[in-house]
């Protein structure tokens, strides 16, 4: 499976961003099965889905600081890229 997203490091704490579907931001439940699945791909990381609007608008879902910093960051200053994974 290949999957959308980004590990950032900002103020000393690296992180996930990982590029998901809105049906699954959409549910806190499937958004917390999500997460817990990537964990082991990105061990020790908080992980952050996040999943855009029908306008585009990002919508974040995770820990509450990185997902306030993220919403000040535009979608094309974080470094996006490609993970196969298993």
């Amino acid at each position: 499976m290949t999957i959308e997203g980004a590990v950032i490091i900002e103020k000393g704490v690296t992180f996930a961003v990982i590029h998901v579907d809105p049906s699954v931001t959409r549910y806190t439940v499937r958004s917390t099965q999500t997460r817990r699945a990537l964990m082991r791909f990105f061990p020790g990381m908080p992980i952050i889905l996040m999943s855009l609007t029908s306008d585009g608008t990002p919508q974040y879902y995770g820990r509450k600081d990185i997902v306030d910093f993220l919403k000040a960051v535009r979608l094309n200053q974080i470094p996006w890229k490609e993970y196969h994974i298993v």
